[in-house]
């Protein structure tokens, strides 16, 4: 998932060429297709059957037969991968356009079935939990159950953490009139929201785009449509805030979480300490950084102060042409192939076979991401291009999660999902390799200069902008266990993270106050932000392994990729020198932004 405040602008395009779309077929053929209600039936009687033949039996199966476990697992399996396959197709019919009434039914049906569904299926975790360790262990010498060994040892970590099969099945239920109804209500309102510049009524991500523009007058007018429409919606927005913020504290009390971000550190699998490192990290960091650049950049704009509208300017002689698709293809194709052939002929299917959504419609869900769908489809790619650099590198960000996901789809259906701290890592990597490739090709120190500081921002928004997204978080989760917070309190806490972080150099007023708003992943993946920062911060240190040493870079890294959610970050970075448990691993990343920033100081 792509983090930039951007995507659309208004172009044509007849300016971009032909964009592609989603062809889902290698789910279904439509909402209509006979198979996806054949398919939903199986999986609700497959289900029933699956609970029906081992719930209350899984202890004396593991004493008697490791092997035969390890049969029962695979089913499991095979039922994740269907009910992933019809909850897949739901949500990208439904992100196609999320104002359709017809597919907000079918999206909200589909979910409701699969809940039903998944009930039969709860008791499997919550018993293999309650065998005894010393019967788990020796039932796992076995040949066959130790290729699930992994996604055992992840079950066995939710353990602490798990309530009374009645308990958790009520949660279980109740979810979808509860978290995930509000999470629907906030894409309903982002997606259908308007907003208003001389006369013309537009949807956001063109308006979010126009603070890119180079026309300072064009920003402002932007970023005072998006104010008035966030501030016309504010009241939901704070209700639907407060609602979740609550859901979550009643979730992790009965949880046993103690820290407001514990149950998402759990299921990053990674450590709480880790992530403090990080968060301290960076925040030490912000006037090396981000108080520094833009600073550097109100200069480059001959004001003494940026208004925030202007915080992601292009620079004046920035280029600001419309960068064809068939261009923006070549350009993250080539860079790809620089690295590896191996990684190249990975992202051509994605072109190639229509994997990819790129053109920017009514109602279609704004920003980027990657879905992996399962391993017995593909993953397809979101974005929303508008022919800007940015959108060029969005590209490469997204196709970067896209190739992940297939190299890890050979793990299966349970051990595939990456730990969201690793599943940037591909992602922001595919990016670099994208920017050091036309990098290399300025023709002279202006073009080098822009190219830099373009690169800065968006790593500023990556790293410190999410990390200041994280600290935000905090403070409102915090602050909602005293009871509700008004729209005001929520402004107030985010008008002091974001000028704590963002620096002296950029003026906040005039709307700002509101931005918080319009952020999904508070809705969506509550502190999931702080993944943003320890993907940046790792590739970077990653990339700086292969420039300094690049002999065998390519396989460890494939295999990196390969290894899905079947290996701890420890391990998986050892092979490359790095420990992200070193606070020093923290600064080596964050060096590199520093570095870029020192360059452009003594360019000026």
């Amino acid at each position: 998932m792509r983090t930039f405040d951007a995507a659309e602008t208004g172009h044509s395009s007849d300016e971009f060429g032909k964009l592609p779309e989603w062809d889902l077929s290698a789910l279904y053929a439509a909402m209509e297709d006979p198979v996806f209600a054949a398919d939903m039936e199986k999986a609700d009687s497959t289900a029933k059957k699956f609970e029906a033949s081992y719930k209350g039996k899984l202890a004396d199966i593991t004493a008697r037969s490791g092997e035969e476990l390890a049969q029962i697992i695979a089913e499991y399996e095979q039922l994740e991968d269907l009910m992933g396959r019809l909850g897949s197709f739901a949500g990208l019919v439904y992100t196609q356009n999320t104002t359709d009434p017809v597919r907000q039914k079918f999206y909200g049906d589909v979910q409701e079935k699969l809940t039903n569904i998944g009930t039969s299926l709860l008791f499997f975790a919550l018993e293999l939990n309650r065998i005894d360790d010393s019967v788990l262990n020796e039932a796992v010498k076995n040949e066959k159950l130790a290729h699930f060994a992994p996604w055992l040892e992840d079950v066995r970590l939710e353990r602490p953490h798990q309530l009374a099969d009645e308990l958790e099945q009520l949660f279980h239920e109740k979810h979808i009139t509860g978290a995930a109804a509000w999470n629907r209500l906030f894409d309903e309102t982002i997606s259908s929201s308007r907003y208003e510049i001389d006369g013309e009524v537009l949807p956001i991500e063109p308006v979010l785009t126009l603070l890119q523009d180079a026309d300072g007058e064009k920003r402002q007018k932007a970023a005072a449509a998006l104010s008035k429409t966030f501030a016309k919606n504010l009241s939901v927005f704070t209700l639907i805030t407060n609602t979740l913020a609550k859901d979550k504290e009643t979730y992790d009390r009965w949880h046993k979480f103690e820290g407001i971000a514990d149950s998402r550190h759990l299921a990053n699998r990674v450590e709480g300490p880790v992530v403090d490192a990080l968060v301290d990290a960076v925040q030490a960091a912000y006037p090396r950084l981000s108080h520094r650049y833009y600073a550097l950049k109100a200069k480059w704009l001959d004001v003494e102060k940026m208004n925030f509208w202007d915080r992601n300017a292009p620079l004046p002689q920035a280029d600001n042409r419309v960068i064809p698709w068939a261009e923006a293809k070549e350009t993250v194709l080539a860079a790809y192939e620089r690295f590896s052939p191996k990684l190249v002929e990975l992202a051509k299917p994605f072109f190639e076979k229509n994997w990819i959504d790129a053109p920017a419609r009514p109602g279609k869900a704004p920003g980027a991401f990657a879905h992996p769908t399962v391993p017995s489809a593909h993953p397809f790619v979101l974005v929303n291009y508008q022919g800007k650099i940015r959108d060029v590198m969005t590209l490469a960000h997204e196709l970067g999660h896209g190739v992940h996901q297939v190299l890890a789809a050979e793990q299966g259906a349970l051990m595939a999902p990456t730990p969201l701290t690793l599943a940037e890592t591909a992602s922001v990597f595919g990016e670099m390799l994208t920017f050091k490739d036309m990098l290399s090709k300025a023709e002279n120190a202006e073009q080098r200069r822009v190219m830099l500081a373009s690169k800065v921002e968006d790593m500023l928004n990556t790293v410190v902008r999410q990390i200041a997204f994280y600290s935000f978080e905090q403070k409102v989760h915090t602050a909602r266990k005293q009871g509700e917070l008004t729209a005001e309190q929520i402004g107030e806490l985010w008008m002091e993270v974001q000028a704590q972080s963002l620096g002296p150099a950029i003026n906040l007023e005039g709307g700002y106050e509101n931005y918080w708003t319009y952020i999904p992943h508070f809705i969506h993946s509550p502190f999931y932000v702080y993944a943003y920062a320890f993907g940046d911060c790792l590739v970077n240190s990653l990339y700086a392994v292969f420039e300094e040493d690049g002999d065998g870079f390519q396989e460890k890294y494939f295999d990196l990729l390969k290894a899905g959610g079947t290996k701890h970050h420890s391990a998986l970075l050892a092979p490359f020198g790095l420990d992200a448990s070193d606070p020093a691993f923290w600064q080596k990343g964050l060096s590199v932004i520093e570095r870029m920033i020192d360059e452009l100081e003594a360019m000026d």
